[in-house]
Parts: C-alpha cells; structure tokens; sequence
C-alpha cells in the first residue's frame, strides 16, 4: 500500500506472512511509487530468504540438514550461519543455560497449538539432549554431537530478519522506516514527518491495549518476550513457549520481557535472557549493560523499569 507524501515522496506499507507471524515494513521512498513497490518485493525476498535458511520447519533448511545429521556427521556452515549460532550460543552463556538453542525437542513435546503439556518422565527422557555444550562449530561445519538433537534457532533468527531487512533499506537510500516482525522491531531514522517512531508495547492480560508506548531512537532495536503469544491455560496454569532449559517447562515469574537496544538482535536476546533470569536479575542485566534500556512486567501485573526507561517511554 503506497500513501503519497509532498514532496513526490512515498510512504510505503508492505505486510507478508513471515515465521509463523506476521511481518509490517514501513518505508518513506523518493523515487516514488514504482521505487517503493520493486524496494518492497527486495523486502520480502530478503526475510522469505532468511526463514528459508533458518527455519527447523521447513525441510530444506540448513537447520534442518544439521538436525537430521546429529551424532553423524559435520553439515557446511557458511558465515552468516555461524555468526547467528554463536549469537544463540552466547545466549546460552548469558542465561546460565536457562535459553538453548537444542531445545529443539522440548518444543516439539510441548504442543501448544493442541495444548498438550509432556509428563515429567517424557521431560526427563529429553532434557540429557538439551546441551549447548554439545554443538560443534569448526573447521568442518556444524554437528550436534548425538542423535536425537534438534537445533533450534527461534530465539535468534526472527530479529536477525528484522535487523537484515533494515539494512538492506540503509543501503539502498532509505532514511525513514520502521521494520516490525511479529512485533520485534528496527527504526531506521525517524518517521516522515521527523518525529520518532512511537511503539506500543501490549499489556500482557490485555489483548489489543498497549500498556506503555517508547519514543524510539532513530536507529534502535526493540523486542519483546512475553507468555502469551504461543500459549494455553489447563487447570487455571498458564503454559507458554519461553521454555526454561534446565528444567523443560515455561519460565515463571514475568509475563513479558521488553528491551531497546542498538539492534534488533541485541535486543531480541537480552528481553530473553531477562524473561528467562526472571524479575531481579533480568532487570540487573539490563540496567548494567551500556545503550540498553527495558522494562519488565511481572504475571501479577507490576512493572519494573530500568532508570533510562522514563526518558524514551511514557512510563512515568
């Protein structure tokens, strides 16, 4: 959807399906509407090209082949997929284990679509093929190291999309966008009429109502990890997809985990580690780390800030 700005400039939407989600791109273009519409399929090919990669579901994926290789044999890994391995793995590290990129297994037991929640001996018969430890990255590619492995790169790859979409529009020109994956998002400037982007972040227990809105910067990462996305109740308990690797089961104690930080990918993995460490220190991650504000919202509804937050939010 093309919207005529003055100027012959062009405010351009485009949406696609994307990982599961959905997929909303923003961008102000001059070269007017046929620019926008041929930057717009560059767009899609771009992040269609990425979940094509990337995605465990999908057959002929490079995560795919690795899975079906485990405690076999090294698949070839080119550089963009180690670096976003070792992005996951770093995670890993970060959260003391609590996030791993091989609980690939753990969520295929949990079936959150049917709502069915695993026996704790079907946990405890998967968690031994729950290891970071047990990624191999070298010279020969990448293994996981026994069969029976699933690696899953969920937790890293949907903001490396949003992060690849934005620079892909950086380079051809593009000086206002707003790039949003399923609400993982990246600025690119400020909006066409030179105001910051504003974002609303979604109250938890309130589908449709944002419980605070951030002024975002003009180049700023923003993601958020929250229980009710990918969720169902059972018994008056609600069971979620931010699954804790040391035990098998949902994360307790927040109900989303929001972070602005210089990239959407450095934001996507810290508003994990912090849903994962829970409340206190999820929020001392975050207030220790420089460029790099958040806010938690715990499931009995508080919300917790670091001190910058107030001054890009209208937290008060």
């Amino acid at each position: 959807m093309a919207v005529l700005t003055p100027g012959a400039r062009v405010l351009y939407v485009t949406r696609f399906a994307l990982m599961g989600g959905w997929a909303e791109v923003k961008f102000v273009d001059a070269r007017g509407r046929t620019g926008a519409e041929a930057l717009a399929r560059k767009v899609e090919a771009e992040a269609m090209r990425i979940e094509a990669k990337f995605s465990r579901y999908l057959p002929g994926s490079s995560v795919s082949m690795v899975n079906r290789q485990a405690g076999l044999a090294a698949v070839p890994a080119d550089g963009e997929t180690r670096a976003l391995v070792e992005a996951a793995l770093e995670l890993a590290r970060l959260t003391g284990g609590r996030f791993d990129p091989t609980v690939g297994v753990l969520s295929r037991a949990w079936d959150f679509r049917r709502g069915q929640v695993p026996t704790e001996a079907e946990l405890q018969a998967l968690l031994p093929l729950v290891d970071a430890g047990a990624v191999r990255l070298g010279p020969d590619g990448l293994l996981l190291a026994r069969a029976g492995m699933e690696l899953d790169l969920g937790g890293v790859g949907k903001e490396y999309a949003v992060d690849r979409v934005a620079d892909l529009l950086r380079d051809e020109g593009v000086s206002s966008a707003l790039v949003n994956f399923s609400g993982d998002v990246r600025t690119v400037g400020r909006r066409g009429d030179g105001r910051p982007w504003s974002i609303g972040v979604q109250d938890p227990r309130a589908p449709g109502r944002c419980r605070f809105h951030i002024r975002a910067r003009s180049r700023a990462g923003i993601a958020t990890s929250g229980d009710y996305e990918r969720c169902f109740e059972r018994d008056g308990v609600r069971y979620h997809h931010l699954l804790d690797a040391t035990t098998g089961r949902p994360a307790r104690g927040l109900s989303s985990a929001t972070v602005i930080a210089p990239t959407a990918c450095a934001a996507g993995r810290l508003a994990t580690a912090a849903f994962l460490l829970g409340r206190e220190a999820g929020l001392a991650l975050l207030e220790g780390l420089p460029s790099v504000e958040g806010a938690l919202i715990t499931e009995d509804g508080q919300l917790l800030a670091t001190t910058g937050m107030a001054r890009i939010s209208d937290l008060p």
